[in-house]
């Protein structure tokens, strides 16, 4: 089963073009600091504004460093199902594990739609596939219904969950399917409802935060394995009231702006139509993980 810490990584640019020297440094950084999984070409890193040279260039490359050490499953997904079967098509020649795929936007399928197209995806590849349901940004809900129905297909193996529906997703913790083989994992991309699902049995979580004070997400996770809930607690303290801050603007600017002061990336860029964060919340995120930096910086 997957399951763990999942980091869905970030995309460096450095004067409009991707900084592969910069994504390396941050691969070896996540996996020095104990992330159980990687997922390149989700959406906080920006992969729709890729084009297919520097996606397939970001594929290889997260491969070649990893080499093996955690799974990587790599984003593809869209709104048109044969580009998606065609895009796997494509990128079938690098050797990652398998793919997150989101549930198509805009368009506003049903869920017979919905079911359809995960069908074709699965079908498209003999590489394991989660699902990817956050009906804030496609503007789509796919149902507990829907997801479970969809379990029952071999390679589909999970969801990454982001319901923005506590109840709802509390009910898929409940009916998750025990009898399917390999199991069907659950994890929250939730980032502030990580404590809240991991305590009613997630299998884990796909969390852009965690890119920042990566340590205490790991120990959260390390401390319900541990069946050790006081000490989860005492872990996601600290945690609770940063996460928020994050996603103040848009994600991935302010994980950026951290990520480029703490020297880990070489420039906050993003691609348009995102740009950087305002001046008062880079005080505040660098009042929170550099303080030392921040008091130099205001005298």
């Amino acid at each position: 089963m997957i399951t763990g810490l999942w980091l869905p990584l970030v995309t460096p640019f450095r004067d409009g073009a991707v900084d592969l020297a910069s994504y390396e440094r941050l691969i070896e950084h996540y996996l020095g600091l104990g992330v159980d999984g990687l997922f390149p070409l989700g959406t906080t890193g920006e992969s729709p504004t890729l084009d297919a040279d520097e996606i397939d260039a970001i594929v290889e490359r997260t491969v070649d460093v990893v080499a093996g050490r955690v799974p990587v499953f790599v984003g593809v997904g869209g709104n048109a199902t044969h580009k998606v079967a065609a895009a796997l098509r494509r990128l079938e020649r690098f050797r990652f594990d398998g793919i997150v795929s989101v549930c198509p936007y805009y368009n506003r399928p049903g869920q017979d739609g919905l079911v359809a197209h995960f069908r074709a995806v699965a079908a498209a590849t003999d590489r394991p596939v989660m699902i990817y349901n956050i009906p804030y940004r496609t503007a789509v809900n796919l149902s507990n219904d829907s997801l479970l129905e969809l379990a029952e297909i071999g390679n589909i193996v999970g969801v990454k969950d982001s319901s923005g529906s506590l109840a709802q997703s509390l009910d898929l913790l409940a009916r998750k399917p025990a009898n399917v083989p390999g199991g069907f994992s659950v994890l929250t991309g939730e980032d502030a409802l990580y404590f809240t699902m991991m305590a009613n049995g997630a299998d884990g979580g796909i969390l852009a935060a965690s890119h920042v004070m990566t340590g205490a997400f790991v120990e959260v996770g390390r401390r319900f394995a541990a069946n050790d809930l006081a000490g989860a607690r005492r872990a996601w303290a600290p945690l609770a009231a940063f996460v928020p801050l994050l996603f103040a603007e848009a994600n991935p600017m302010p994980i950026k702006h951290l990520l480029w002061r703490q020297g880990l990336i070489a420039s906050p860029e993003c691609r348009l139509p995102l740009t950087r964060i305002s001046e008062g919340l880079a005080r505040r995120l660098d009042a929170a993980v550099l303080p030392g930096e921040a008091a130099r910086s205001a005298a």
